[in-house]
């Protein structure tokens, strides 16, 4: 499938801040089931954008305005054509050992309910435990994008059975951790099968060390295995560190932040556009059924 993705974040201040930085993860890396035909980011106040890497792998991009500024937006756009590979990863650049993927956040840091639901998920095997994980979030948990923001967590999250793709990704991470598997963040873009195009947000799943497989992603909000219409762009212990835009400024006031994000399947050469999967709790079968891995 070719993803076409368009990508704008625009912040506005009551007053005009100055010292803005901005850290931008928001470039993905090939692997072997995403290759990245073209990427571009465009910011339409003056100032220096320098490229680096993070220690988890991910390119990351430093925006350093040359003056102070009142309103600013960030615009990306890309092409990335990637590979049914029923949610397994191959290809990656591993920077970390996998026991780092073991340590809990103050985003996924378990309460007793998470603690008490580990035992009762793991079934001796990490592949079927993440299964039996996915499915019990996707049955469970309800996505409301207005009970929870940014800095809730993961007990909180799970206490209301509800939230955002967010929330369901530090829920899994949490648990999962708790039976001992390696598990990390994954920030992204999906092409739904609703037909909805334009999200306000990105979208976020975890992904689980198994052995004999490595990487396997988990998408507890639609409760399946990442599949063609996923398009991986950064990693982390949580939603922190692999966040699209995080900043500082000084001064400024009240801050206002709008976001759009345009993800389509786009007509590739000599072919049909690719089949849009579901999205945000459309999906009506297993994760198994979705995926053997």
């Amino acid at each position: 499938m070719r993803i076409r993705v368009d990508y704008s974040t625009i912040y506005e201040y009551a007053q005009a801040a100055s010292d803005v930085l901005q850290l931008l993860r928001v470039q993905p890396a090939g692997h072997d089931g995403q290759h990245v035909v073209h990427w571009r980011i465009d910011t339409e106040v003056d100032g220096h954008l320098r490229c680096g890497e993070d220690a988890f792998g991910n390119i990351t991009h430093m925006f350093y305005p040359d003056g102070p500024v009142q309103r600013m937006a960030v615009h990306v756009t890309g092409e990335v054509d990637t590979i049914e590979s029923r949610g397994v990863l191959t290809g990656t650049h591993e920077r970390l050992p996998a026991t780092v993927y073991l340590r809990q956040t103050e985003l996924t840091h378990p309460d007793d309910a998470i603690k008490a639901l580990a035992p009762q998920l793991d079934a001796g095997d990490a592949l079927a435990s993440c299964h039996r994980l996915s499915e019990l979030l996707y049955d469970s948990m309800t996505f409301d994008p207005d009970v929870t923001h940014a800095h809730s967590d993961a007990a909180h999250a799970f206490a209301i059975r509800a939230g955002v793709c967010q929330d369901y990704a530090h829920v899994f991470l949490s648990v999962a951790r708790c039976m001992g598997i390696p598990a990390r963040y994954v920030s992204g873009h999906l092409v739904r099968g609703d037909g909805l195009i334009t999200q306000p947000a990105a979208h976020a799943w975890a992904e689980a060390l198994v052995p004999d497989l490595g990487w396997v992603a988990f998408d507890p909000t639609n409760g399946m295995c990442a599949t063609e219409a996923y398009l991986r762009v950064a990693v982390g212990l949580d939603y922190r560190d692999a966040a699209p835009i995080r900043g500082a400024r000084r001064g400024g006031g009240t801050e206002t932040m709008n976001v759009a994000v345009t993800t389509q399947a786009s007509v590739q050469a000599g072919g049909q556009a690719g089949i849009a999967h579901p999205g945000l709790g459309e999906l009506n079968e297993p994760a198994q059924a979705q995926s053997q891995s």
